[in-house]
């Protein structure tokens, strides 16, 4: 269960904690479209520079909602739905930005705080403790944080922090009862590179199988004239497995994309309905802006 024993309550460890956790309402962000709370981010930059995930936001343009109460408009820079990471910018300079920790660094067992909005409650903390980090494949980098603390909507793109205040990741979805975070080395990395990536055009989200604890990605979104598209993908699709191996959690399909070319072949099995369906998509190099997977 998340951690809230008793160790919290002494008075010295309960000071430290709320130090911690002002400074992180100070570098967590609400993202709204409208009046509507869809997420939280962090200010990765001073300058303005904010990450959340892909999935928080619609279109190019949301409201954040800064620990001041006060908003400002935010530019959809760009997102990866692949990778579920976003940044967007706002006009401001000189804001509290957030200090990235190497998850790596840290054992199972060690404190962990996660921040956010959830269900429009502002700057609510939860503790808990580091599970595991998941890789795909041995050798590979850490594609997700696994903690024990307690996530709900509006929580997602809020940074998970080790006791220190310094971030590991962002908050992205909860599987098998554990939260998911995207490392903090993912997301530096998304926020210096533009590289050339594959794309299938889709907008996914994870989802558990029938099957045991097999994971699949329900397709949320076609982009028009995408290779999905024209390999007939449609909203509701669900994808269970590339060239016969199925995905092995949720990360498995941006496992693939990461390492796959524009040029690739991939042979795509979904679900229809009650069909098993099997299909060839060639891959695409992904728009100027914005992106999908």
């Amino acid at each position: 269960m998340p951690a809230s024993s008793s160790f919290a309550t002494h008075p010295g460890i309960r000071d430290e904690l709320a130090a911690v956790a002002d400074m992180l309402r100070q570098v967590t962000v609400e993202i709204r479209n409208g009046s509507h709370s869809h997420g939280s981010g962090v200010i990765w930059s001073a300058d303005g520079l904010i990450v959340t995930n892909a999935h928080v936001l619609s279109g190019g343009e949301a409201t954040v909602g800064l620990w001041d109460g006060s908003t400002l408009p935010g530019q959809v820079l760009r997102h990866d739905r692949a990778r579920d990471l976003a940044a967007v910018r706002v006009s401001a300079r000189g804001l509290p930005a957030a200090m990235a920790a190497d998850p790596q660094d840290l054992k199972p067992g060690a404190l962990v705080l996660a921040m956010g909005h959830p269900f429009g409650v502002r700057g609510a903390l939860s503790l808990g403790v580091l599970h595991s980090g998941l890789s795909q494949g041995r050798g590979s980098r850490v594609r997700w944080l696994r903690a024990d603390v307690r996530l709900a909507p509006g929580n997602s793109g809020g940074p998970l922090a080790d006791a220190r205040g310094r971030i590991l990741g962002l908050n992205t979805l909860i599987a098998d009862g554990l939260a998911y975070a995207i490392p903090s080395p993912a997301v530096a990395r998304f926020v210096a590179t533009d590289d050339e990536r594959a794309v299938l055009g889709v907008v996914v989200r994870p989802v558990l199988l029938c099957r045991g604890d097999a994971i699949g990605f329900l397709v949320l979104e076609v982009a028009a004239a995408s290779a999905a598209s024209e390999a007939g993908l449609t909203t509701g699709d669900v994808l269970t497995a590339i060239d016969g191996v199925p995905f092995g959690d949720p990360g498995g399909l941006a496992a693939v994309l990461d390492v796959a070319q524009p040029s690739d072949r991939l042979q795509v099995e979904f679900i229809r309905g009650f069909e098993r369906i099997t299909r060839e998509i060639p891959l695409r190099s992904p728009p100027a802006s914005p992106r999908a997977a």
